[in-house]
């Protein structure tokens, strides 16, 4: 995989992660700059330790998926995507929780949620065999930065771009993983 995917995969990743952040932005009303970094130290470190954890998973069971790998990427990744498009049409919950959002369970739960994704993307690199660390690394930096963003800018935009940056999101991880058929079958 091109070092221009890598980084595209990992903005993609970033996606859900900043949807959920403005959306936290716009529950606290007045962001502070302390609630931003719990929520982007969260969301970032879970986005660089879930493509490793699924590296790791996928590298173990290679041998196993090794004749039909480029399919096995092919579907996480359209799985994944297509997910992140449905996600982004569903009905959208104004309420937001009685809880501070950006911290405790409600943050862990937040952080795991929007990183399920870069699992299967890690797999994914297991299985067409890239290296997983610039996707890792990518990742975990770029929601970092997008989180911190979003939820300073979530109490006047969460609402607005919620839905649409997700929407883009999904539709990257979806065209790379058609690049990653094309490069099989072409190549």
């Amino acid at each position: 995989m091109h070092f221009i995917e890598m980084l595209l995969s990992a903005g993609s990743l970033s996606m859900d992660a900043l949807a959920a952040s403005l959306g936290i932005g716009a529950c606290l009303g007045g962001a502070s700059a302390g609630a931003a970094f719990r929520v982007a130290g969260a969301c970032g470190g879970f986005q660089f330790l879930m493509p490793l954890a699924g590296w790791l998973l996928g590298r173990r069971f290679l041998e196993a998926i090794a004749d039909y790998d480029h399919w096995v990427a092919f579907l996480l990744l359209l799985l994944v995507g297509g997910n992140m498009i449905r996600e982004s049409f569903a009905a959208e919950d104004t309420t937001c929780p009685p809880s501070d959002p950006s911290c405790g369970l409600s943050l862990l739960a937040v952080a795991v949620a929007t990183s399920i994704d870069a699992l299967a993307v890690g797999i994914s690199f297991a299985a067409v065999r890239s290296p997983v660390m610039v996707l890792a690394t990518s990742a975990g930096l770029i929601t970092f930065g997008a989180c911190f963003a979003g939820v300073l800018a979530g109490c006047r935009a969460g609402r607005l771009l919620g839905r649409k940056v997700e929407f883009a999101g999904g539709v990257v991880l979806c065209l790379i993983g058609l690049n990653i058929l094309r490069a099989h079958f072409m190549g």
